[in-house]
């Protein structure tokens, strides 16, 4: 099996106005930033998207805007995951219709699901779609621990279910695990922003799913290591670990990206929805002493034609 997709693929930050509404055209322009970046592709609706805090009618909003910006320029997933198997279903469907490239599915976790009932809810997802479906393993999150072996059973059951988000920490460990389990029927996509990339690309990744504020730097680090180049790679991503380590606060990790999105123009206002939390003043003054020194394309450092100043 081919790894169609592959690379670097943010996950994309929800923007919103200083009122907590949608603001669409920071959105896009977000967007823009990323393809100009170099992202291989984009995830929407994921956990740093606060996908948690949306809406289905704004989900329902934003994906036909987002797909008409892209224009085909880099394939999309969308986050359509839900706690009952109906609903994901239906979500999917929508998703698909709506121009997306692949689908990021959590499974459901409100209803602790037997081994049994996952391999159920994502095989219902895959017979009713015909592009691909990435599981996401994210029991940080859900509580749902999903095995290697029920993985790869997924995979044969599903035609459709060809990828996997591994988040489950020790996420190189798991990363093995996998590709012993299910050998090439699932591509291995790495999370939690990236901390072990190097690891899990060593272990046969092929691919990490960040979020948006960075995506320059990873595009970098993958390029490196595609070339063969590992100590240039694990030298340019060392330098970014504490700014790595920083966003991965559990409930902070965003306000920080979104911080970094806005002090570059890229986005309006950093802010997050509630229960997401925001930096207090102290921890903005920690974030200007982290990023210090970083080339970072969010944080002005030269990036492509593009002009993201005007939202």
């Amino acid at each position: 099996m081919t790894d169609r997709f592959a690379g670097i693929f943010p996950i994309v930050n929800t923007t919103f106005d200083e009122h907590g509404d949608l603001d669409v055209p920071s959105q896009l322009s977000l967007v823009n930033f990323l393809i100009d970046c170099g992202a291989h592709g984009i995830a929407l609706f994921g956990n740093a998207s606060e996908g948690y805090a949306l809406s289905e009618s704004e989900k329902a909003h934003l994906l036909p805007a987002i797909i008409k910006e892209v224009r085909g320029r880099i394939p999309v997933f969308v986050s359509t995951g839900h706690t009952g198997t109906r609903v994901a279903v239906e979500l999917s469907k929508a998703a698909e219709a709506a121009g997306a490239d692949g689908l990021m599915i959590l499974p459901p976790y409100f209803l602790k699901p037997s081994a049994k009932d996952l391999v159920r809810y994502y095989t219902a997802i895959s017979q009713v779609v015909s592009i691909p479906i990435m599981i996401q393993d994210a029991p940080l999150l859900t509580a749902v621990n999903i095995g290697a072996a029920q993985m790869a059973q997924m995979a044969r059951e599903g035609r459709n279910v060809r990828y996997v988000k591994v988040e489950a920490p020790p996420t190189a460990l798991k990363v093995t695990e996998v590709k012993d389990a299910a050998g090439d029927s699932l591509v291995i996509f790495g999370g939690l922003n990236g901390q072990f990339l190097i690891e899990e690309l060593q272990r046969g990744a092929r691919g990490t799913m960040p979020g948006s504020d960075m995506t320059d730097m990873f595009v970098r680090v993958w390029n490196l290591y595609e070339a063969g180049k590992l100590a240039e790679a694990r030298a340019e991503f060392n330098q970014y670990l504490p700014l790595i380590r920083y966003e991965l606060q559990p409930g902070l990790g965003v306000s920080t990206m979104k911080h970094n999105l806005k002090d570059g123009g890229i986005i309006k206002s950093a802010a997050v929805r509630p229960p997401t939390r925001a930096l207090d003043s102290l921890g903005l003054e920690e974030l200007q002493e982290i990023r210090r020194g970083l080339r970072l394309a969010a944080l002005g450092a030269e990036r492509n034609a593009g002009n993201h100043q005007s939202h």
